[in-house]
């Protein structure tokens, strides 16, 4: 690296005696915008190795969190007590984000893993459908009516493509309508999910915000998008259908493809 004091101190400018801007780099003290969030906790394992213990492992993703904190288990709604943190090194008192714990709860409840736990005092509802900006990396292009698997936050799920709103042109960052994402494309696409999702933008916070897209014969991963922003049910467009009529015609389109039932949520 060439330039006055970028890696060691220069003669050139003896009347400096600070550190070098390598020095500052290595040592500057980073405020994560993680910590001030609100609390996160995918649960991305369930540690049940005998009938003493149940802990819900996985990373936190923001916030903290703290024994004897109530928190609220998504998208079931139920809530609990922490009793412990459990870590590598022993109990703990509290955690941060970005740390690995196991969570034990007072009260025996079904959480499975890809569920979320958050403070209880917050509301967090859950959502079907998203604006998300997709990269996609997959030579056949990213069209309306498509079906993916796509895995957020230890959960995986499934999406349906119900438009695409313009592609970004990376030359002048300018906005254009396609019929289609190309490979390398970039967009804002509108997905619609087989079951509700707790999601947050991803600005807010990466973890519960980030997805990717995976083909779901080959299980490549053909894309990774982001949520621009979540649409809530009052927001969304009114269905015909009922909540169970919709969760039906899913369950029957996963598990019975031969059965040829149409997506209700698309082809109207």
């Amino acid at each position: 690296l060439e330039g006055d004091n970028v890696a060691s101190q220069s003669e050139s400018m003896p009347w400096y005696s600070g550190p070098t801007l390598l020095e500052v780099l290595e040592t500057v003290e980073i405020q994560r915008v993680v910590d001030a969030q609100p609390m996160r906790f995918p649960v991305q394992y369930v540690n049940r190795p005998n009938l003493d213990f149940r802990g819900y492992a996985g990373t936190l993703a923001s916030g903290r969190v703290e024994v004897g904190q109530r928190v609220k288990v998504l998208p079931s709604g139920v809530e609990s007590n922490v009793a412990r943190i459990v870590t590598f090194d022993g109990d703990r008192e509290e955690a941060f984000a970005g740390e690995a714990i196991t969570l034990v709860l007072t009260d025996e409840i079904d959480i499975s893993r890809g569920d979320l736990l958050l403070a209880a005092d917050e509301a967090l509802p859950a959502v079907q459908s998203a604006s998300v900006d997709v990269v996609w990396m997959a030579e056949q292009p990213l069209s309306p009516g498509q079906s993916y698997d796509i895995k957020i936050a230890g959960k995986k799920t499934r999406a349906r493509v119900d438009g695409i709103r313009y592609q970004v042109d990376i030359n002048n960052l300018t906005q254009r309508e396609v019929e289609n994402l190309p490979l390398n494309g970039i967009g804002l696409v509108d997905l619609t999910f087989d079951e509700p999702l707790v999601l947050d933008r991803y600005q807010q916070n990466p973890v519960t915000g980030g997805l990717i897209f995976i083909d779901r014969l080959s299980n490549v991963t053909v894309g990774a998008g982001m949520v621009h922003e979540p649409v809530s049910q009052a927001t969304a467009a009114p269905s015909e259908f009922s909540a169970f009529e919709l969760e039906l015609n899913a369950l029957v389109r996963r598990h019975f493809p031969h059965w040829g039932a149409r997506d209700l949520l698309g082809d109207k």
